[in-house]
């Protein structure tokens, strides 16, 4: 098996960019809230940017970290145990699938998958109040380094995804390009862009990212190895 070719740096950029209204969902919020934060007045404009950077900043960091953890243990597996990696590709394709459902609001299965992330979340939501309100650029750093941790089906099915690449680096890389692709998305929310949120709420754009993820769950699926079997 090479993960490589069915994973790559644009694909999971473009899957953030595609599950985008879910992260409003998500994080947006909090994203706004930074910037109803801040006094308005000279400068505003440019501590407002450097708030969001900082803590989308944080928020892309702790994916990128989740996704060394997780590899860390699966490429070690997939070397030890011929069939980790076809467990691996398959639940991969199958979370994307569900969070296509999700977005597409076809089926809300993957709510069930981000029960799992729910204890280390009580963990951390206490942490998140001793950086409000945000104050300064690393309070947003580090309250985004802990919102990235927050349980979200998006996050879970692209981290399935990038457990398949073939080293850690590949796979931290990965996340870190998935959340660049969130990066548009969470900006404009934060600077208060009313485009974005009837973005959220347009069905025909949901339902059309819902496809392509689905799409995307169905290219990850090894048929092929599935028939060599």
């Amino acid at each position: 098996m090479q993960p490589e070719l069915y994973l790559s740096y644009p694909s999971a950029f473009l899957i953030g960019l595609l599950g985008s209204t879910h992260c409003l969902g998500m994080c947006g919020g909090i994203s706004a809230s930074l910037s109803m934060a801040l006094p308005v007045g000279k400068g505003f404009r440019f501590r407002q940017s450097l708030m969001l950077l900082a803590f989308n900043g944080g928020r892309i960091a702790s994916y990128t970290l989740i996704a060394t953890l997780i590899a860390l243990l699966s490429t070690r597996a997939a070397n030890q145990w011929q069939g980790v990696g076809l467990a691996l590709m398959t639940l991969a394709g199958l979370l994307l699938i569900m969070m296509g459902l999700s977005m597409g609001q076809w089926w809300q299965g993957i709510r069930f998958v981000e029960r799992v992330g729910a204890p280390a979340w009580r963990f951390l939501s206490p942490l998140t109040r001793r950086f409000l309100p945000v104050n300064n650029v690393g309070q947003a750093l580090a309250l985004g380094g802990l919102w990235g941790w927050l349980p979200c089906g998006l996050v879970y099915s692209t981290l399935g995804w990038a457990a398949l690449q073939p080293t850690v680096t590949s796979a931290a890389l990965t996340m870190t390009f998935f959340g660049l692709g969130t990066l548009p998305s969470m900006l404009a929310t934060g600077y208060a862009a009313t485009w974005i949120r009837d973005l959220k709420g347009h069905q025909g754009f949901r339902k059309l990212s819902g496809a392509l993820l689905i799409l995307f769950g169905l290219w990850t699926l090894p048929f092929q190895l599935l028939l060599q079997h």
